[in-house]
């Protein structure tokens, strides 16, 4: 029993130095030219809407996988609310406006 429990360990052993090195090969392939850090929220979200926008799935895929699916949420509501005061700045309208007319939406 002693063989069986011992030969079960060596293969979850080298089971998890065989993941640990298949997440470090995936790290520095992604990381690749831009030293060791993780996706940052507003990198993954400007990927993500430029990848809808251009409609190139594989890219969308790949920018929602970056990061969890609430902080892309988080990431592009924040860039739609700073895309949409940069809009009203740069026309000197009021924000809720230029949303409106950005969606399609009549003026109120």
């Amino acid at each position: 029993m002693g063989r069986v429990v011992r030969l079960f360990g060596r293969i979850r052993e080298t089971w998890n130095r065989s993941r640990a090195a298949r997440r470090t090969e995936r790290n520095k392939e992604r990381n690749a030219g831009g030293g060791s850090r993780s996706h940052n929220l507003f990198e993954a979200a400007a990927a993500y809407v430029s990848a809808c926008v251009d409609d190139d799935q594989d890219r969308i895929d790949e920018a929602a996988g970056r990061v969890s699916p609430e902080a892309l949420s988080f990431g592009v509501n924040e860039l739609a609310c700073r895309a949409v005061l940069a809009l009203a700045r740069e026309r000197d309208e009021p924000p809720r406006d230029v949303a409106r007319a950005l969606l399609g939406l009549p003026a109120m």
